[in-house]
């Protein structure tokens, strides 16, 4: 069962994230080479997004997480429903 995007935006607090918001993206997105100056934790709520770091491409969908640490260059792009997800921000 999915947790609803409250439980995941009280467990980032309790991890000591800063700065916690939902984000949507459309169908297709694609956020191209981009660094964040600090860390974030990017939890999925509904669809999908593949992440590329170092080369390697990983696909997370529903209550999977994807950690990037600040100052790692990366780049996203949305499944073919969109993706809506949690961000915390150090």
């Amino acid at each position: 069962m999915a947790l609803k995007e409250h439980e995941h935006e009280d467990k980032l607090r309790k991890e000591g994230f800063k700065h916690i918001y939902v984000w949507q993206d459309g169908p297709d997105t694609w956020y191209p080479d981009h660094v964040h100056p600090t860390g974030t934790a990017h939890v999925i709520v509904e669809g999908e997004v593949t992440v590329t770091i170092k080369g390697k491409s990983r696909t997370y969908k529903v209550d999977e997480r994807c950690d990037v640490p600040g100052g790692t260059v990366h780049s996203a792009k949305m499944g073919p429903k969109g993706c809506r997800y949690v961000v915390g921000e150090m």
